[in-house]
This record gives structure tokens, sequence and C-alpha cells, in this order.
């Protein structure tokens, strides 16, 4: 809701894709709000009950997130700039470049 009262002239938005663990999904929301987003950030998770959220984060590509469909979505979401936030296990980075490089999206 707070998205369509913003003004898209003056205001751009960053995608937390984390939020997909809440139900945000961003391809819903680059689709709906195309040109609206400026940067995502990314991070990918498995579920994991051991835990106190029920996620544990992973490299990207090896957890639940479609990053192909993502990354499409958001050329249409106007996404420009993308972090790749892995704050948990920075060890985490390393196997997630290959991955991101063989997307060709």
């Amino acid at each position: 809701m707070m998205i369509a009262e913003l003004n898209p002239a003056t205001t751009k938005l960053q995608f937390q894709v984390s939020a997909m663990q809440f139900g945000y999904d961003p391809v819903t929301y680059f689709n709906k709000y195309p040109g609206r987003f400026l940067s995502m950030h990314c991070q990918d998770w498995v579920k994991d009950s051991s835990t106190k959220s029920g996620f544990r984060q992973v490299p990207l590509g090896k957890g639940l997130v479609d990053w192909k469909t993502v990354f499409t979505a958001a050329k249409s979401g106007g996404v420009k700039n993308y972090f790749v936030e892995l704050e948990e296990d920075p060890a985490l980075m390393p196997p997630s470049v290959p991955y991101l490089k063989s997307l060709n999206v």
C-alpha cells in the first residue's frame, strides 16, 4: 500500500530478497511497480527448524530462491544495483560467485 502512495518520480526503492521469507515475492513487486526499484539485496536460504528464524543462509543458488526468475523480473523493476548480502556467514560468498556468473540473465 505504501509503495502505491509514494511518488515514482521522486522515490526509488530497494528490495530485500530475504523478505520472501515473510511472503513478499520480489517478482510480484517488480512486475507490479515497474521502474520503481533502484537496488536489490540478494540472500538465499533453506528452511531449518533448528534455527530461531526457521531459515539458514546458504550460498546463492543453493537455496529456495529462483534467481533466474528474480533477476529477469528485476529488469522490469528497474534494478540497477545488486548487492550480495551474506552477513550471517561471509564464507558463503566464494561459492555464490560462480553461480551468479552462470545465470546469463
